[in-house]
């Protein structure tokens, strides 16, 4: 998502029209098929466990509120200070409380969006919180089973009834069925599949052509979904790959600090968008210092963010000391 929204900054990687046109966007729903995996295997010892539901849902809210509220502040703060930069229309009461309860409401100009656009990715990741905690108190094979059939009938309502409530309409949409093949997935880890490299790697390279070829007009989750889900399978149904022990702490700290980046990185591309207007530094090799600089920051933001914030905070939140 980092490199969607970098292409749309004025600087956003010149020169390179085929950067554009990739699918970058999908990386949303890889995510969405990675936390349903995770949610599966995360919780494996909460499944019929007495509290488990409390449990799951206090992680849940520690891990993905905190950091959520505080970045929409700072959006409405920088909508004070900076209306000429940000092209959104201030928020009425409805719409901001809506945000701030991850409920789906449509903003004046007729947009199913909260205050700060991505979290609209939240609305349906805490709609999938809970409809999996409702099902916790159940053995893991039943559980799985019923929030996957839960989540196949309300796209088949949004489908059989498309005049629902904006709300409705939103929860109903395709896209939650890759929620259901990330917990697919964990549930054959699970059961102790393994798959070859040869096999792994085949679907890999078959889910990227997935997620470029499928036909744009397609509602997203059956678009990018398959292709999403033969990443994660390609990822997650194999052994650990081997990595020197430094590039190893690197990619956890950076796995760490995803939800940080994915929220914060906005910031750091219209931040350095400014400057580089400001400068107005002519050239191609300008455009690729921006666009360099710019993710440079992004992560920087987002590793201080999650270190210094998001960490301590869903620590103290979660009970975890």
């Amino acid at each position: 998502m980092v490199l969607h929204h970098l292409w749309h900054e004025p600087f956003g990687l010149p020169g390179r029209a085929w950067f554009g046109a990739l699918p970058w966007e999908a990386g949303v729903d890889v995510f969405f098929v990675i936390s349903g995996f995770v949610m599966v295997h995360a919780s494996a010892r909460l499944f019929a466990m007495p509290g488990g539901r409390g449990v799951f849902l206090r992680r849940r809210l520690a891990r993905i509120a905190p950091l959520y509220w505080a970045t929409t502040l700072v959006f409405l703060l920088a909508m004070l200070l900076l209306p000429g930069r940000i092209n959104t229309a201030w928020p009425d009461w409805a719409q901001l409380l809506a945000s701030f309860a991850f409920l789906p409401w449509a903003r004046p100009d007729g947009l199913v969006q909260p205050v700060y656009s991505l979290g609209w990715t939240l609305n349906y990741e805490m709609f999938f919180y809970a409809v999996f905690a409702l099902c916790l108190p159940l053995r893991r094979p039943v559980a799985v089973g019923l929030v996957a059939g839960v989540l196949g009938l309300a796209v088949l309502g949004g489908a059989l009834l498309p005049a629902l409530p904006a709300a409705l309409t939103f929860w109903s949409d395709p896209l939650l069925l890759e929620f259901a093949l990330g917990m697919g997935l964990a549930m054959l880890l699970a059961r102790g599949a393994a798959l070859p490299g040869t096999v792994r790697l085949g679907l890999a390279l078959l889910g990227l052509a997935l997620l470029v070829l499928l036909p744009p007009e397609w509602p997203r989750g059956l678009r990018f979904g398959p292709g999403a889900g033969l990443l994660v399978a390609a990822a997650a149904l194999g052994p650990e790959p081997r990595l020197p022990d430094a590039l190893a702490r690197w990619m956890a700290s950076l796995g760490d600090a995803s939800y940080a980046l994915y929220l914060v990185h906005p910031f750091a591309l219209r931040g350095v968008a400014v400057g580089w207007a400001v400068l107005a530094a002519p050239g191609l090799a300008s455009a690729w210092l921006a666009s360099i600089a710019a993710l440079a920051l992004a992560v920087a933001l987002a590793l201080a963010c999650h270190r210094w914030f998001e960490a301590p905070v869903t620590r103290a939140l979660a009970g975890r000391g």
